[in-house]
């Protein structure tokens, strides 16, 4: 684990000593070379539970395929932000990727700590260079919006969960997830157990988030560069989920009582935010909302607390990092072009790049669970565990997959299909680079259809 630290920590001298005109490529083929590396985190037999352990990091079935996920995804963001980013002056694009590479320093020791205070510090430094990233770098005057809403939701939030863990800590003596099995129960006794419940996982579902408490999100996919709406969609979600996942342990049996309601209402969201995606104009936002009904249906399959709801849940998180990180490359090629996201205006884009178009479709037949991509997998082993906790559920989760496929289909028509509008006309044609950013994302997510086990969490 510390030679990857030490990986990604070299690469901050090698953005500040590296020539500019060597800056962008030398940087992708460093964290290329990582990503290569952190496969072998799958690679491993996970018999004793614990692999690459030191006192204070380690990973386990659960965090490998989230720490691979988030180094596999730093050359592809630098790859992503190139031409966006380098007609800034040389010190802005040295300040960039260096905010690229020091959020994967945190998300490492984030997904690795085997502590829970000390993921909930790290926890919460992704926040800085996330907003510096939305803040300055953003595409329109209301990214300064998009960054207060995003700092206060998280920071309100956050709190809450800091005294919650204090409070534990003080019960139990300890925070680790290595003994948290042998932490005796905590019964729940009065009504102060149970808002010191909600204070635990409020925010990791504004993190994740879940409906009623998404508003942070879409402002913030829209306003952020293509780098900041991939790490937070492929990423920064899946800190909520995990969050979730490692804590509810810990709150046994006080989770059967409580995350009851919670579970009807993450599904009811699953709902709602389909519904709104049907009949948003802004292509980045419609990309954002789907991914508020994602993460519904995650942090459902994590309240079931059942191993197939945690194995589906964790697969939907992977599968979703890749898919949605894709269609905002998509989104950003097209933006590139057509300098609008308005989707009336970038119609019929079929005729002018056919091959993006194919990417296109095998990106939306992915965002709708097509057979037999892991986003299937994990989507029908949540619903499994939900019907047999109960049969009712079916409903809520059947309408939401419904949505999912209109809304899928919806975007693919809207931007593809259709007659090309004259300001389309004079598009350049798409580049190598983008054709091989967007291979990079899909070629992964169809390489788990043939060992999906890998990213199958505790249940492998």
């Amino acid at each position: 684990m510390l030679n990857f630290l030490l990986a990604t920590f070299m690469m901050f001298p090698m953005i500040w000593l590296t020539p500019a005109k060597t800056l962008w490529s030398t940087s992708v083929y460093h964290s290329l070379l990582i990503a290569v590396m952190s496969l072998q985190w799958l690679n491993t037999s996970w018999f004793s539970g614990w692999t690459h352990m030191n006192p204070q990091m380690a990973s386990d079935p659960l965090s490998a395929p989230l720490l691979v996920l988030s180094c596999w995804l730093l050359p592809l963001t630098i790859l992503a932000s190139q031409k966006q980013a380098s007609s800034n002056p040389i010190l802005l694009q040295r300040t960039y990727i260096s905010l690229l590479v020091l959020l994967q320093f945190f998300l490492i020791l984030a997904f690795s700590a085997t502590e829970l205070l000390m993921f909930y510090i790290l926890f919460e430094s992704t926040l800085i260079p996330t907003l510096l990233i939305i803040t300055r770098w953003g595409n329109q005057a209301e990214r300064l919006t998009a960054g207060t809403y995003f700092l206060y939701y998280t920071l309100l939030t956050s709190l809450p969960l800091l005294i919650a863990l204090l409070l534990l800590l003080a019960k139990e003596g300890s925070l680790s997830y290595i003994i948290s099995h042998y932490f005796p129960a905590i019964k729940p006794l009065t009504n102060l157990d149970k808002v010191w419940w909600i204070a635990c996982m409020l925010a990791f579902m504004v993190k994740l988030p879940v409906y009623g408490v998404h508003l942070w999100l879409p402002k913030a996919h829209v306003e952020a560069p293509i780098a900041g709406s991939m790490i937070l969609a492929a990423i920064l979600l899946k800190l909520g989920g995990y969050g979730m996942a490692r804590l509810l342990v810990i709150l046994e049996p006080l989770t059967k009582e409580m995350s009851y309601p919670f579970i009807i209402f993450a599904l009811w969201g699953v709902i709602m935010a389909g519904a709104m995606c049907l009949r948003q104009a802004d292509l980045k936002s419609l990309i954002a909302y789907s991914s508020v009904s994602h993460m519904g249906l995650v942090a459902a399959g994590v309240l079931i607390q059942t191993p197939a709801g945690l194995t589906g849940a964790l697969m939907l998180m992977i599968a979703h990092g890749l898919t949605s990180s894709t269609l905002f490359c998509l989104a950003n090629t097209s933006y590139e072009r057509t300098h609008t996201r308005t989707l009336m205006l970038i119609r019929g884009l079929q005729t002018l790049f056919p091959l993006m178009t194919c990417w296109w479709l095998l990106t939306c037949l992915a965002n709708l669970a097509c057979p037999p991509l892991p986003n299937l997998t994990g989507e029908v082993m949540i619903v499994s565990s939900l019907l047999e906790w109960s049969p009712m559920t079916i409903a809520l989760t059947g309408a939401g997959m419904l949505i999912t496929m209109l809304y899928s289909l919806f975007l693919f028509l809207m931007t593809q299909r259709g007659p090309t509008t004259t300001r389309n006309n004079k598009s350049v044609p798409s580049y190598t680079r983008e054709h091989l950013l967007i291979t990079l994302h899909l070629t992964p997510l169809f390489m788990l259809i043939l060992k999906p086990d890998i990213i199958s969490g505790w249940t492998c």
